[in-house]
């Protein structure tokens, strides 16, 4: 198994993957809209992709998007994307992307890497902490705030 960094010429590895993990979240399939998604992260560069392949098929993806803190003047990442095909799952496929993209991180200057999941995704909670991710409460000093635009 191979695990690489994918440009605009190798989109393609990723589009099946990204719909799937959209459907993972509950969106509907919609092909079109994973192509021209991945797409135009990548022709923008405001994405980095690593994808996991054994021997011709991709079988997994992390995506990655900057994060930049004036605070620490440095640009850091968010693991926004993971996702591995069920059958190869507990495999070790996900850790191998999550530490990649954690290598690619640091290698940029990071100080930090910063992921979401929902909260009953427990078998990627416990994926995660075992990695040496800490979950963030409240009493860190900063809370997160949203709003629908």
């Amino acid at each position: 198994m191979e695990i690489k960094r994918i440009g605009e010429t190798e989109a393609n590895l990723v589009f099946d993957l990204f719909d799937s993990y959209r459907q993972f979240y509950k969106q509907p399939s919609d092909k079109l809209l994973a192509e021209t998604f991945i797409n135009q992260r990548l022709s923008n560069n405001e994405s980095v992709i690593f994808v996991a392949i054994d021997g011709d098929t991709p079988i997994g993806f992390t995506q990655l998007y900057p994060k930049y803190s004036s605070v620490s003047a440095a640009k850091n990442w968010i693991l926004n994307d993971l996702y591995v095909e069920s059958s190869a799952r507990k495999t070790g496929v996900g850790r191998m992307l999550i530490e990649k993209a954690m290598a690619f991180a640091k290698g940029q200057g990071a100080t930090y890497v910063q992921l979401e999941t929902a909260v009953d995704n427990f078998t990627a909670q416990s994926l995660y902490e075992a990695i040496g991710f800490v979950k963030q409460e409240p009493e860190t000093g900063f809370l997160l705030y949203k709003i629908v635009v």
